[in-house]
């Protein structure tokens, strides 16, 4: 909660994480149905953080475990995929020899506006799905008879909001593509 400000009005999302909160705690035992009743009611006509405070005051406070700064991924002679939701780090780290690796971002949870990804690959494939309005720059990245597409706007040439993805490290013998989610009817791949 909002300790610093409790007069400071509360939104209907905000107010659902306090009714799941409540939920949790009958579900661990902490109350009975009849207080878990009592205290959701009471939440829901509270229009500030300070009306919502005598609810859940007595009930532990869980926060949402934060992602890590960096994360390295590592693939031998393996295909490995991620997709769904899924936490992005500021910084992935991509190490693979002779397999393929697909990442999906687009349902993915961003903890900063700019990933930078760094590959280092040796006949591998490496897939890249970025969710719409996010751009990429690839520029960095050093082939040896390597296949680099981008199939996404570039960082510098949209001016878009989105996520960027700065995409460097060296590859040989490999591919790299980056691209937007293909849609068909109601198939996306």
């Amino acid at each position: 909660m909002s300790q610093d400000r409790p007069d400071m009005r509360i939104s209907d999302a905000e107010r659902e994480l306090v009714v799941a909160q409540l939920n949790a705690a009958v579900s661990e035992g902490r109350l009975t149905l009849a207080e878990f009743e009592e205290r959701v009611d009471g939440v829901l006509r509270s229009r500030t953080f300070g009306e919502i405070e005598p609810y859940v005051g007595d009930l532990p406070q869980k926060g949402p475990i934060a992602a890590p700064e960096q994360q390295e991924i590592r693939n031998q002679s393996s295909n490995l995929k991620r997709v769904g939701r899924w936490t992005v780090p500021r910084k992935l780290l991509i190490s693979t020899r002779a397999g393929s690796v697909k990442l999906d971002f687009t349902e993915a949870q961003f903890s900063s506006q700019l990933v930078e990804v760094r590959l280092e690959a040796r006949s591998s494939s490496i897939e890249l799905v970025l969710p719409r309005g996010a751009t990429a720059d690839i520029d960095s990245i050093a082939p040896h008879s390597s296949s680099l597409k981008q199939k996404v706007p570039a960082a510098y040439d949209s001016a878009g909001s989105g996520i960027v993805f700065r995409i460097g490290g060296e590859v040989r013998s490999s591919s790299v593509r980056v691209r937007y989610q293909r849609r068909f009817w109601r198939w996306r791949w």
